[in-house]
């Protein structure tokens, strides 16, 4: 960890909601005039999307376990080396993973790709990453040991699985079966690496939905915001100004001594009044 320069990482399954979090660094760093330098969690995946698919196909027939969770898919060592890099110099090195054919085409390469290894900007302020592992721990390598704040934003389960598989439906065009096969794949590095970062993070948002969700693989529909509580608990409660955000945040209560509840469709004005106390204080940290 380094307080010259601070490094931020949200972290969170597929579909979990990491874009609202990372939406709401976005206006808390233009409001605040920092410049970040920002990483992806999908450039430190191991492989690109061919070999991917086929190192997915061979374990497979191997009968062993293999998937974009887990450390045999992904370079936990270099996303650690990169942020302790940026917490002693201010500098790192970043890529990107090409997703699309729009993503791909300034590069010259084709969607599924990875640009090449290059030096961030210098006078940036802050490292933000966002994507699967910024809380990773796997033997020797310990990602989370390099992060300033880490932010933990996870569904509960079956939210998850129901969001997954409407969108991998209607944006890949993957039956319902072909998802869950997925999923079950996923499973041993899911609760070995994903869950365990949420007991390291910082704060940790959790989506929990208010109408039956019990059977996430017939649900005909996603919860929305507004069929929802975002569940906000704090590793260091003490730090937190509970009444604050009681009085700003209508319809939240308190759960614990630890936990905030606020409606869904606050979860980014919590966000908001949330984190960016947090930013002061990393920012005023660096500055002496």
């Amino acid at each position: 960890m380094s307080e010259k320069h601070p490094v931020v990482a949200v972290t969170g399954s597929s579909g979990a909601g990491t874009t609202t979090v990372k939406r709401a660094f976005e206006h808390i760093f233009e409001r605040e005039h920092i410049k970040p330098a920002i990483i992806e969690g999908d450039s430190y995946h191991r492989f690109d999307r061919v070999t991917m698919k086929e190192m997915a196909a061979k374990h497979e027939a191997d009968g062993t376990n293999f998937s974009h969770f887990g450390p045999e898919a992904n370079v936990f060592d270099k996303l650690a080396n990169t942020f302790k890099e940026y917490g002693e110099t201010g500098m790192c090195e970043r890529r990107y993973y090409l997703h699309s054919d729009e993503e791909a085409a300034p590069y010259g390469q084709k969607p599924g790709e990875f640009t090449q290894w290059e030096k961030i900007p210098e006078g940036t302020d802050i490292l933000f990453y966002e994507g699967l592992h910024g809380g990773a721990v796997d033997g020797d390598v310990n990602v989370a040991n390099y992060v300033d704040l880490l932010v933990g934003v996870v569904p509960i389960v079956n939210l998850e699985w129901i969001q997954k598989i409407h969108r991998d439906n209607a944006e890949r065009g993957y039956s319902a079966e072909a998802t869950v096969d997925t999923i079950l794949r996923r499973m041993p590095d899911y609760i070995n690496y994903i869950t365990p970062q949420f007991s390291k993070a910082d704060i940790n948002f959790q989506r929990v939905p208010t109408v039956d969700t019990s059977n996430p693989f017939i649900a005909r529909d996603i919860p929305t915001p507004d069929e929802s509580f975002i569940v906000i608990r704090f590793k260091e409660p003490k730090d937190v100004d509970f009444p604050y955000l009681l009085s700003m945040i209508d319809g939240s209560f308190m759960s614990r001594r630890n936990n905030i509840v606020v409606p869904g469709g606050k979860m980014g004005f919590a966000m908001e009044l949330i984190l960016t106390p947090k930013i002061h204080t990393l920012m005023e940290k660096a500055k002496a």
